[in-house]
């Protein structure tokens, strides 16, 4: 618009001016955009969903893209099927084809059924398609399509040629529309394209907020240039009309919403670096005002290397595993054989006898039965390479029970490979958040015998278990009693109370006359298998907590963000591992009842009512035993105390509450592509403390883009308040004088805003942003801060550059104003010419340093590392540590001095004239311009200190009292012990 009113009142100058500008922009924008879409492209593949194939013998996880036909994939619950594949052989394989064939039910897969290359796609029992998913059992085949060869991608392929904007008509319940439907239709189309041109109905959360602000200030744009019209009496004047349109344009902040975009994509591909994919940008806006943290534990709080450490035989006693630096090595690890449960069962593996392996084994009939479940009611696979290293693949939990079998040479491939296996698996019922156990059903090959192998949470197997053998005295399996069954549970509690996670296994022999016998085309009922077990033990595994968990759960604290444990574990092992990574007290630093409150299992949770949990004073940090509703029923109840939560979670079982939390992170390493696909980041190291990276970065990014908005609309309220004000300077003519030219405007608007403001957003994070409160995400950017800043710095420069003008023309000038100064040079003007290059400078160097200001918002431009040592020189290091946002500065400071003095660019194209006692107006104005910005600073914190102290807290400014406060209401409640609080 403006180029065009240039072109059109034939200012040729201005308007090749206003071209450049957009050309400038264009091509730096493009090239910036380009950059950021692609690292957007590079982080999308890498949270494309992967595939286990099978290449060189080995298994790989790779991502769906690099897969070709002749590949051979591993299928699991939880799955996306990455392509077309023929399967070889499957368990219990069902798979979710609605998306194919609008089948609402899963379909059961039969690999040994053929048919007839016309079938149609839904009757292919032996094939599973691309993108849908398996939702029970396993399976393996060979991919024979991929990309848009298999069945979905035809149908996107169909898609392709019918691609339409248009909106389908509104019609009555009788089929019938009124008679402006096509105008409607079409006007809600041309609305939509509108709003997507103007970015207001597009992008993230706040591109569209900060888009409708622009529109506002175009309109606020508009205003002033009519004022600047109005106050010359709507002149036909040239160079009036051109001035208005320059004062609309320094009210519209050009570069914010290409900034903002390559902030986020910076901010992106940051994470990435620190084991963070975000799948959805709104996710980035959401991190920095992330007040709880729901996690779990298995290989997020600790290392997900499980090492089954202790197994406890009725019959037998312990059989503790010594330490070992090789998980996955059977070989490593002595064993020592402990007759009687010790009551500090703990660590200590030192205790008992020791014993070697195949001594253990020998003529122990009950140890063998235990090994017998351990190895075969298994899907973990453990075997050394040619290299001669120990290799597992499978769950971690399965992996230490295989680990665990091998030590007794009962490693699962020695009883089902081979040309003659000695046992083949005929049935499987998976691992059930409900049941919460998993049994399997095998047949010797040579006499057709079956057993059922059962594990799982023991008081789940012991509901199934009917008879024990408890003594070596006694060669018959006794009733399992309420007696037994009560030593059963208190060996157990032993157990969890060292960090242990304990299963329970269980087999008996599977009798054909008792009911169906067990096949993999007609396996019989889980709950006919599941029953008149026989108890063989207890196992405890050990997941050790990552080293940096404690760490990360105590910074958590600092910054203001609750941590609560969500874990399928019993409530002895998830204590024992809380305490250790912080998020409980030590039971010594509190009182029963407030024990009680922060901990609870998933059914004492649940059995509270909605307004029961909401009188609660905290809601529990640990919940154990938890099920997929009560994850649920807890983000529920967060937000309804207006917490801002993130979820973690890997299994299918979790995708609910991933998708109903205000960030769901799913596991990389362990996830599922359900979970994944249901989250809105992705942790590739399934770490605790890369939670807190990304919360980190969030809020990084957050201050970053207060820092650049804060200084964009501040300038633009400095210069439109300079050229507003400066219309009252009027020649003999009774026009305005003005004490900034158009084309300084857009020189200023070009020079000092996008690439400093990029520089902004590329700014580390302070150091004290995870010792504050989450972020007010209802507020936004426009915090009452901001705001006030923005009118402080903006006025401030503004009365600065007004008295650069002042002091040229009357402070140390005749005082004349001229005639038409406004188009030409002549030596009338040449006083006003000195005016306006003296308040071009002031203005260009005022923005350029305030980006530097704008680095911290509080803290002194001179003393931004409180700790640091350098009183006088710390500022140097500071604004070197930003290169980009340095040499931006550096650049807009250079570019001045040929604006000013090569001759027919500084009288004909800016209209001002070189300058050179009026150098020291500009140093003089430069230091008073710090003084003030300095002084606002100070005024801030003294402000905040005070009303600190006020409230009773010794921290220096509202974050800290924000925590403070924080540490109160969570630890200091309903009679909790008041040296709670300096112990968190």
């Amino acid at each position: 618009m403006a180029m065009a009113v240039s072109f059109a009142i034939k200012s040729w100058i201005e308007g090749g001016v206003v071209t450049g500008v957009i050309i400038l922009n264009i091509v730096v924008g493009f090239f910036q955009e380009f950059n950021a879409e692609k690292t957007m492209d590079s982080l999308r593949s890498l949270s494309s969903p992967t595939a286990n194939v099978v290449r060189s013998g080995e298994i790989n996880n790779i991502p769906t893209a690099e897969l070709v036909p002749g590949d051979l994939v591993e299928l699991k619950l939880g799955d996306t099927v990455p392509a077309d594949v023929r399967l070889l052989e499957s368990l219990n394989l069902e798979t979710d084809e609605a998306l194919l064939t609008g089948e609402s039910l899963p379909v059961a897969k039969d690999e040994d059924a053929i048919f007839d290359p016309e079938t149609g796609p839904g009757d292919r029992l032996n094939v599973v398609y691309s993108s849908s998913t398996v939702t029970k059992g396993r399976g393996r085949g060979i991919i024979y399509a991929t990309g848009m060869h298999t069945e979905i991608g035809s149908i996107a392929a169909a898609l392709r040629s019918g691609n339409s904007k248009v909106r389908p008509v509104k019609r009555r319940l009788d089929g019938t529309a009124h008679p402006f439907r096509y105008a409607e239709s079409w006007s809600l189309t041309f609305t939509d394209a509108v709003g997507r041109f103007l970015g207001v109905n597009v992008g993230t959360p706040l591109q569209r907020k900060l888009s409708r602000l622009a529109m506002l200030l175009f309109g606020i744009a508009v205003l002033c240039a009519i004022i600047v019209l109005a106050a010359n009496h709507f002149s036909n004047d040239s160079s009036l009309i051109i001035y208005a349109v320059a004062t609309g344009l320094s009210m519209i902040p050009a570069s914010l919403i290409v900034v903002l975009t390559i902030t986020m994509a910076v901010g992106t591909k940051r994470m990435v670096q620190r084991h963070v994919i975000v799948r959805k940008m709104d996710a980035l806006e959401a991190l920095g005002g992330v007040t709880d943290i729901c996690t779990d534990k298995t290989g997020t709080l600790t290392q997900g290397k499980m090492v089954a450490r202790k197994c406890w035989i009725p019959s037998r006693g312990i059989y503790s595993i010594g330490t070992s630096s090789e998980p996955f090595n059977p070989t490593m690890g002595d064993l020592a054989h402990i007759p009687e449960m010790s009551k500090s069962s703990g660590e200590k593996s030192d205790e008992g006898t020791p014993l070697a392996y195949d001594e253990a084994i020998q003529e122990n009939a009950d140890l063998a039965a235990f090994l017998w479940v351990a190895s075969l009611a298994n899907l973990a696979h453990v075997r050394k390479n040619k290299e001669g290293k120990w290799h597992a693949r499978g769950d971690p939990t399965e992996i230490a029970l295989q680990v665990f079998a091998s030590r007794f040479d009962f490693n699962r491939s020695k009883f089902v490979e081979g040309l003659k296996p000695q046992c083949k698996q005929v049935s499987e019922y998976p691992f059930d958040s409900d049941v919460k156990k998993m049994s399997v059903i095998f047949e010797e090959t040579s006499s057709g015998e079956q057993m059922v192998y059962t594990k799982g949470a023991v008081e789940s197997v012991l509901d199934s278990c009917d008879r024990i053998r408890s003594s070596l005295d006694d060669d018959a399996e006794a009733d399992l009693n309420d007696e037994k069954r009560s030593v059963v549970l208190s060996r157990m509690e032993d157990l969890t109370s060292g960090g242990f996670r304990v299963l329970a296994l269980a087999s008996r022999h599977y009798d054909p006359h008792s009911g169906r016998r067990a096949s993999r085309d007609g396996p019989p009922p889980r709950d006919q298998v599941e029953k008149n077990l026989v108890f063989r033990g207890l196992i405890g595994i050990y997941d050790s907590p990552r080293p940096e968990s404690a760490d990360a759960v105590r910074r958590c604290h600092r910054a203001g963000i609750k941590v609560h444990m969500l874990t399928g574990d019993h409530p002895g092992t998830a204590r024992a591992i809380a305490i250790q990574v912080g998020i409980l007290p030590a039971p010594a630093k509190v009182s029963k009842p407030m024990a009680a409150a922060m901990m609870m299992t998933a059914s004492d949770f649940d059995r509270h009512t909605n307004d029961e949990l909401d009188k609660l004073s905290v809601l529990p940090l640990v919940i154990a035993r938890c099920a997929p509703n009560t994850k649920v029923r807890m983000i529920e109840a967060l937000r309804r105390r207006e917490a801002f939560m993130a979820m973690t979670g890997d299994g299918v079982n979790d995708s609910p509450s991933l998708k109903k939390a205000d960030v769901g992170i799913a596991m990389g390493m362990a996830g599922s592509d359900v979970a994944k696909d249901a989250s809105d980041i992705v942790l590739t190291d399934d770490n605790f403390a890369s939670i807190l990276n990304a919360i980190e970065e969030g809020r990084r990014m957050f201050d970053n883009i207060q820092k650049f908005v804060l200084h964009l609309l501040a300038e633009n309220i400095a210069q439109a308040c300079t050229l507003l004000i400066g219309l009252a300077f009027k020649d003999s003519s009774g026009i305005s004088v003005f004490p900034l030219a158009p084309v300084q405007i857009l020189w200023i608007i070009m020079i000092t805003s996008g690439m400093p403001d990029m520089g902004l957003g590329m700014e580390v994070a302070s150091p004290d942003i995870l010792e504050r409160p989450p972020q007010d995400l209802k507020r936004g950017v426009f915090t009452l801060e901001i705001m006030l800043d923005m009118l402080v710095y903006g006025l401030w420069m503004s009365a600065l550059c007004l008295s650069s003008f002042l002091l040229v023309v009357f402070g140390f000038g005749d005082g004349r104003l001229g005639e038409g100064c406004n188009d030409a040079y002549s030596t009338e003007c040449d006083t006003v010419f000195r005016a306006r290059a003296t308040t071009f400078v002031s203005l260009t160097w005022f923005a350029l340093f305030l980006a530097w200001e704008m680095v911290d918002l509080r803290r002194s431009f001179f003393r931004m590392q409180p700790g640091s040592k350098r009183y006088l020189t710390q500022w140097m290091f500071d604004v070197w540590r930003n290169k980009f946002l340095f040499w931006a500065v550096i650049a807009g400071f250079v570019t001045i001095f040929p604006t000013l003095y090569i001759p027919v660019i500084n009288h004909d194209v800016f209209n001002h004239t070189g300058i050179t006692w009026e150098w020291g107006i500009v140093f003089v104005e430069a230091v008073l311009f710090f003084l003030g910005a300095e002084a606002w600073k100070w005024a801030k914190r003294v402000f905040l200190r005070r009303r600190s102290r006020k409230m009773g807290y010794p921290a220096d400014d509202l974050e800290k009292r924000a925590f403070g406060s924080f540490l109160t209401e969570v630890q200091g409640a309903n009679g909790a012990p008041r040296e709670l609080k300096k112990n968190c």
